[in-house]
């Protein structure tokens, strides 16, 4: 059993500690009000620590859906059935255990810190890297000796130039909590420019890596609306690392959330989730001729095609989105590639040439 009251823990900590302290069978499921004789011991706060322990049972149980695909937290009556008028309670099958070790998965674990190690942020290298610890402690000899096992030496991931920002890891836990219980945040967020921070109510939708960045996307508040296009703009994406404060809310966000329109696919259609215009064009760029070799291997779109000029220029054309992203790339292809339509674009990819040049000559 913990050392201390549950409750006391980190919200990631509190759930390793319930998985643990829940019973394993039918026979010794357990009640809310059991299972408080460890989860918290505070008369003064009784009320909210059981709250929590209800929530953090069905963060348990949805952490086992997502990552284990299993429905081994068990409630009686079963989970989703109406419990008015009886006392559900819980256990955790026999059967399962997150502590289960084969070759394929400390393979999973150990590509995984190999290819993400200069990639996530601090934080989350830090669980990669105890994860391995932990399967190193329990199967290392059996392992290594195997031929997935023998693969990490022969593997090195060089660091990104600029290094992934560190992420506040109670923040990123109820982030993950709001997401998966389809609650709203309370957010303390830090614009870059600002000199004070912003407290607001947001629903969030998801999370999107550029990068070496994490970004928070979701909603202001705002009423429901038949316009789709009047809700698009509360639309509005957070750099996780500028959260510097975040609070699960006990409301549920929305049902119009989940409309197609506002899926993660479909905001990235419209744009909505990089910096920019990003109003799709029909990008054509001359291209020095061995500098285009990796668009071969890596194209800019699906419907790309290249074009030879002469024996030093290649032509490329591809229907793209008109993103930060893209003007940084096109910028750092400087004399090896030219714009030509759209104009516009142009226009601003040979301001920013000639900006970086009057500081070089200064």
């Amino acid at each position: 059993m913990p050392a201390h009251p549950i409750a006391s823990y980190t919200k990631s900590a509190r759930l390793f500690a319930l998985y643990q302290s829940l019973p394993r069978s039918e026979a010794d499921a357990m009640s809310l009000t059991e299972l408080m004789e460890n989860y918290g011991n505070d008369p003064d706060n009784y009320t909210n620590e059981r709250k929590n322990l209800e929530n953090d049972l069905i963060g348990l149980n949805q952490v086992f859906n997502d990552i284990f695909y299993s429905d081994a937290l068990i409630r009686v009556p079963a989970w989703g059935k109406n419990i008015s008028g009886k006392t559900a309670r819980f256990y955790i099958e026999s059967s399962f255990s997150i502590d289960i070790i084969n070759e394929q998965t400390v393979f999973f674990w150990e590509m995984l810190d190999k290819y993400t190690a200069n990639y996530l942020p601090v934080s989350f290298k830090q669980g990669l890297t105890d994860k391995l610890t932990q399967l190193r402690r329990q199967d290392k000899d059996s392992f290594h000796q195997s031929q997935l096992g023998q693969w990490q030496d022969h593997l090195i991931t060089l660091p990104s130039i600029v290094q992934a920002p560190k992420l506040n890891s109670d923040v990123f836990g109820s982030i993950h909590q709001a997401l998966l219980q389809s609650r709203q945040l309370q957010i303390r967020y830090q614009k870059k420019w600002d000199d004070q921070s912003t407290q607001r109510v947001i629903y969030p939708k998801g999370l999107i890596f550029i990068d070496n960045m994490i970004y928070l996307t979701g909603f202001n508040l705002v009423n429901d609306h038949i316009d789709d296009e009047v809700l698009l703009k509360a639309h509005r994406n957070f750099a996780v690392n500028r959260i510097t404060e975040a609070v699960v809310i006990d409301k549920p966000i929305p049902d119009w959330i989940g409309r197609d329109v506002f899926t993660l696919d479909s905001l990235q259609k419209l744009g909505k989730l990089e910096f920019g215009e990003n109003i799709e064009i029909n990008l054509v760029l001359k291209v020095q001729k061995y500098a285009c070799q990796h668009l071969y291997e890596r194209p800019l779109s699906i419907d790309q095609q290249i074009t030879i000029i002469d024996d030093t220029w290649n032509q490329v054309s591809a229907t793209v989105a008109n993103t930060t992203r893209l003007q940084d790339w096109l910028v750092s292809m400087s004399q090896l590639a030219v714009v030509v339509e759209p104009v516009d674009l142009k226009a601003v990819i040979l301001d920013r040439l000639h900006s970086a040049l009057v500081l070089y000559e200064n």
